[in-house]
């Protein structure tokens, strides 16, 4: 009896007890704000990009679940017809579709617009997830830096196109998925397409920079239309997204932070909180231009705010994608 006495009070236990719950809620931390307010989705209509995986499917996920028509909008078709199936399963839902999008290619976002366009007469959420990051040089199929090209100029081309009916359907929304990396980011006036040189890194923060300048600037064109455009930052989480980068995306790199990930990194689920604050809270029906971070509005970084370099990059972008508004 003694010994079991003494095992109970010994320091080394509660110490690990303690250690214990003091992980565990570093970890609940680290997840972020949740976004929690039941909202009605049923006859809404929303397009998500690259969500056959990660938050994106999660979001879509959710959105089904309040029970919201969806388009999901990916590059791999096979990967998004498997998780349109899981999804409706899931949810029971049998109003989310899949449609084609290659954002290396302005003629697939072009076809991907004009189909849906045909198909659907309101657009209600539109949420520009997809990205890529971290990438050797690559260009797309209309020769734009890779990073560049799908994270700002694919998402540029497809927002615009798809205005009209976002207008049409008015009150609507969009969103934009950028990245705390956008603090890091600076517009590259004299090399914007990375010819002169290439810094994989800095090349992904410069597109997560224009992320902001885009929705910064399209918040002031689209001012008493009832379409509003807010960006965020969903946090670090757990995705393919680190797929590029050398060493995280090895089994070995994988393996050897897993403990790391799991205090510190989002869950996918988690990581879509924002996303879906944005889209849906009804607080931010007339909220345009911001930026949110664990479901709150947060201060861009200094780079963000440079009204020359949001307009050289508008300017740029309609060049380059051939669209005007």
């Amino acid at each position: 009896m003694r010994a079991t006495s003494d095992y109970l009070l010994s320091p080394l236990l509660y110490a690990s007890a303690l250690s214990g719950i003091g992980i565990y809620l570093l970890r609940e931390y680290m997840q972020g704000g949740r976004f929690t307010k039941k909202t009605d989705e049923t006859g809404r209509v929303a397009i998500v990009t690259g969500c056959n995986q990660g938050i994106g499917k999660e979001t879509v996920l959710e959105l089904a679940r309040r029970g919201a028509t969806i388009c999901m909008a990916c590059r791999d078709m096979r990967k998004c017809d498997q998780a349109r199936k899981e999804i409706i399963e899931a949810t029971n839902n049998q109003n989310v579709f899949s449609r084609e999008l290659d954002l290396c290619s302005m003629e697939s976002i072009r076809s991907f617009a004009s189909g849906f366009m045909r198909e659907e007469n309101n657009l209600h959420i539109l949420i520009n997830n997809a990205g890529i990051m971290d990438c050797p040089k690559m260009l797309t199929k209309d020769g734009f830096e890779m990073q560049i090209g799908v994270n700002h100029m694919g998402h540029f081309l497809l927002t615009l196109l798809l205005l009209d009916i976002l207008k049409s359907s008015a009150p609507s929304r969009i969103v934009v998925v950028s990245s705390l990396a956008h603090r890091f980011g600076k517009i590259n006036k004299d090399d914007l397409n990375s010819e002169k040189s290439y810094d994989r890194k800095m090349a992904y923060c410069q597109s997560k920079l224009a992320n902001i300048l885009f929705t910064r600037m399209l918040s002031k064109r689209l001012e008493g239309t009832g379409v509003t455009v807010n960006a965020l930052h969903p946090g670090v989480v757990n995705t393919e997204l680190f797929r590029n980068t050398p060493f995280l995306g090895s089994k070995f790199g994988k393996l050897l932070i897993a403990p790391f990930i799991w205090i510190f990194i989002k869950t996918k689920k988690n990581g879509a909180q924002t996303s879906l604050y944005a889209a849906l809270d009804p607080i931010l029906k007339d909220v345009s231009g911001q930026y949110f971070s664990d479901c709150k509005p947060k201060k861009v970084g200094s780079a963000a705010q440079y009204d020359e370099d949001a307009e050289f990059l508008w300017a740029e972008s309609e060049k380059w994608t051939g669209i005007t508004i």
